[in-house]
């Protein structure tokens, strides 16, 4: 039988390729490396910020081009289109699994991109995430699914399920080597599960293929949130949606060039002179702190968790969205700040300095960041996950002002899953709730750029969207 991916692309004939290293380390994306945020890292109280404006504008009603319904608000001028609803029939014949979250870009061929997509599921909860060969403990539903997107049709073109097995995949990070880092958010006892597997690891998923199902254990087994790789180095840094959580990092014993090699090193990162210093208040933004890196005596927590075994380890509240952008990594603590609203930290490898970006004041602003992306300007997206309704996407430019990009205006009237269905066939079928729901207040996640088009997930009824417009207008 025929790889669902073959079949999407027989019409290219060129090889399939990573997001070659300048495109990777640029962040992925076309356009301008994010130099004022480098400056910032590096000097923020000193540099400022400078460059491109601010937001797009007020955002209104705006029609989906795949199924016509009013969907979500965005700034006048831009457009989008859905794809990839939960229950809809993959090129696999398996139905869409529910709860979309992290997402990034990670590989091409010819025309066409391909995205790795997380369904944060845990046994019993929707459509299971299955794949032959690609089965970490069967009896749990987590997994990820790729989607195609040809670049010159401007339009989805297939999916497929490319790891099972596994709980509640959170988010995760592109890799130089064209796959996807996904991550479990979650953790146990050791060998606490009647099954006998252990979770709390992360997989690494192949862009055009399906992951072997074999965690990286090495890496660590913690509640993962998300991943970012410095592909000069090739280590993995590594969140952890905990109240007191650390920074990792994970340095492999060899360079990856197919896939993440396990039997590697975990650290987490130490402020200098201030052994378990507490970043999760009290700071000023341009606030930089030298830092260095301790070892993880028990990286699998077999007696407790990761974060006991590092004792020195800076503490950061609920690690979230990271992403990697022209030698910086950001990252994302979700609940941190004076408000409890959020920070955004961005770690300077070569400088050996973690620095505040930017921390939410009012909710007005954002709130609760989750997933980040950095945008080919230099702009970032935030995916928040608080108690707005609607949900946003917020943009946060080079200026560190905030604005809104899109909101989440998912409300399901009676017909509408048959709309979708009759684009998107399978949706009703296998649509894990009842479709005449509210969904506003459902979080966004999995933002990630590639040339003009934002894709982008709301998690629940789980839906993927591809945004375009005139990004030269702002900040993005």
């Amino acid at each position: 039988m025929s790889k669902p991916w073959s079949k999407i692309l027989s019409r290219v004939e060129d090889p399939t390729t990573a997001l070659n290293r300048r495109h990777f380390m640029k962040g992925g994306t076309v356009g301008a490396a994010s130099i004022a945020f480098g400056a910032m890292a590096s000097k923020p109280a000193a540099a400022g910020w400078g460059g491109f404006g601010g937001g797009y504008g007020p955002l209104s009603p705006k029609r989906d081009r795949s199924t016509g319904l009013y969907l979500l608000a965005l700034p006048d001028g831009f457009e989008y289109m859905s794809f990839g609803w939960t229950g809809q029939t993959m090129d696999d014949g398996r139905p869409t699994p529910t709860d979309h979250d992290g997402m990034a870009v990670v590989a091409r061929k010819g025309r066409y991109v391909v995205l790795v997509r997380n369904h944060e599921l845990s046994a019993g909860t929707g459509n299971p995430c299955l794949v032959e060969g690609g089965i970490y403990n069967p009896a749990e539903y987590g997994g990820t699914t790729n989607l195609v997107f040809d670049q010159v049709a401007k339009q989805f073109v297939g999916s497929w399920t490319s790891l099972g097995g596994t709980i509640r995949n959170c988010a995760g990070g592109p890799t130089p080597w064209a796959s996807w880092i996904s991550c479990e958010e979650t953790f146990h006892a050791w060998n606490g599960r009647a099954d006998g597997y252990n979770h709390g690891y992360i997989f690494d998923v192949p862009g055009f293929g399906v992951s072997d199902g074999q965690p990286i254990r090495s890496a660590g087994r913690f509640s993962h949130e998300a991943v970012a790789v410095d592909p000069r180095t090739g280590i993995v840094y590594e969140t952890e949606d905990e109240g007191r959580s650390a920074f990792y990092r994970y340095i492999p014993p060899s360079a990856a060039t197919t896939r993440l090699v396990d039997g590697g090193r975990l650290e987490a990162l130490v402020v200098v002179g201030a052994p378990r210093m507490d970043l999760r208040g009290g700071f000023d933004v341009g606030d930089t702190f030298s830092v260095t890196w301790q070892e993880v005596g028990d990286p699998e927590g077999m007696s407790g968790r990761a974060f006991d075994s590092a004792p020195d380890a800076a503490v950061f509240e609920r690690g979230e969205g990271c992403w990697y952008d022209s030698g910086l990594i950001y990252f994302v603590s979700t609940s941190g700040g004076a408000a409890s609203l959020g920070q955004i930290w961005v770690y300077d490898p070569e400088a050996l300095t973690v620095s505040l970006l930017f921390e939410a004041r009012t909710s007005d602003e954002v709130d609760s960041p989750d997933n980040l992306c950095v945008s080919p300007r230099g702009g970032i997206v935030m995916c928040e996950d608080g108690d707005s309704d609607p949900q946003r996407l917020v943009g946060l430019s080079l200026a560190g002002e905030t604005f809104d990009l899109a909101q989440n205006l998912i409300d399901l009237a009676p017909g509408d899953l048959e709309i979708i269905d009759s684009v998107f066939p399978g949706t009703a079928a296998n649509f894990w709730d009842d479709a005449v729901d509210v969904y506003t207040g459902q979080e966004w996640a999995g933002a990630t750029f590639h040339g003009y088009w934002l894709f982008a997930n709301i998690q629940t009824p789980g839906v993927t969207f591809a945004i375009t417009g005139p990004w030269w207008r702002g900040a993005l």
